[in-house]
């Protein structure tokens, strides 16, 4: 039997990200290396392990079934590797290891929302924490972290996922914006009636598909989007209303390229949740960073 216990780590990290990449094209960009490089990193791999692990084509990538076990055995090695660095800080009274957060997009404008005010006190210059960072609708960062893909996630969860702790975190307030090029842009409130909202083109969340729509009570929506930005890019043209945070769109009605249409009327507060594995509530990895936003988000209300 071919010995495998020499097996680089780096090598299998390639791999794995190559096989979430489905291909070649995008693991490059993910893993900032070229395709030779690649290439030579798998066949490095595929040598030691003696088999061929994906199948790979101009226009197909698949894995074999030994690239299929090899793909679900690493990621086993790396939670291993993550409890064993988590184990080790704990004992040591030092927090280390690999922390994966998850977080919806278009919240870094927010003083009470924007993770990067407590990752800046989590983050000691002594830390030997690595992060790993990423932004999701608030229905895959749920699953993700059900499923272990994350360890902490913050947004608008549905809290429905099993085995997942939800801890209450703040809100976020949405008005439904047009922009300076809309024809709504120079009315006032009292001149924009239901009918004038139903004649404009309507941008929703995809996520938020249905909400949207009923909140306005809009006959059917226009556009959709995932991401704010996409949102905010839909509402600057000045062909469509649409939802908003309040500090996400706070710069842009400053400079009087978007207004809120009827904020009294037109408004919602999205809930954001802190959500972790249930079986993860002794990790002190985690714990330390919930511990570090609930503390920040205390700060900034009694500031308020």
């Amino acid at each position: 039997m071919r010995r495998l216990d020499n097996i680089d780590i780096r090598l299998l990290r390639v791999f794995v990200a190559l096989a979430d990449s489905g291909g070649f094209a995008d693991a490059q960009i993910t893993l900032n290396l070229s395709q030779p490089t690649l290439s030579t990193h798998l066949a490095e791999l595929e040598k030691r392990i003696g088999a061929q692990l994906c199948h790979r084509g101009r226009k197909q990538f698949r894995l074999t079934e030994v690239g299929q076990a090899t793909y679900d055995a690493a990621l086993k090695l790396f939670r291993d590797l993550d409890d064993f660095g988590h184990r080790i800080s704990a004992a040591s009274g030092s927090l280390s290891g690999r922390l994966r957060i998850g977080t919806s997009d278009g919240v870094f404008t927010s003083d009470e929302l924007g993770i990067q005010h407590a990752l800046k006190r989590f983050m000691g210059p002594d830390s030997d924490v690595f992060i790993d960072l990423t932004l999701g609708t608030p229905s895959e960062l749920e699953q993700q972290v059900a499923d272990g893909e994350r360890d902490v996630v913050i947004g608008p969860l549905s809290q429905k996922a099993p085995g997942v702790v939800y801890r209450d975190y703040c809100g976020e307030p949405h008005f439904l914006y047009c922009g300076r090029r809309h024809p709504l842009f120079a009315l006032h409130d009292s001149r924009i009636d239901q009918g004038a909202i139903d004649a404009a083109r309507f941008s929703v969340r995809s996520y938020r598909y249905f909400d949207d729509l009923y909140l306005v009570g809009h006959p059917r929506a226009s556009a959709s989007v995932i991401h704010m930005e996409a949102q905010l890019m839909l509402i600057l043209s000045g062909n469509f209303i649409g939802f908003l945070p309040m500090h996400f769109a706070s710069s842009w009605v400053e400079s009087g390229d978007l207004r809120a249409i009827k904020p009294g009327s037109y408004t919602f507060s999205s809930r954001h949740l802190i959500a972790y594995r249930k079986a993860d509530e002794t990790r002190s990895l985690v714990q330390a960073f919930v511990r570090e936003l609930i503390d920040r988000n205390r700060a900034f209300t009694a500031a308020s």
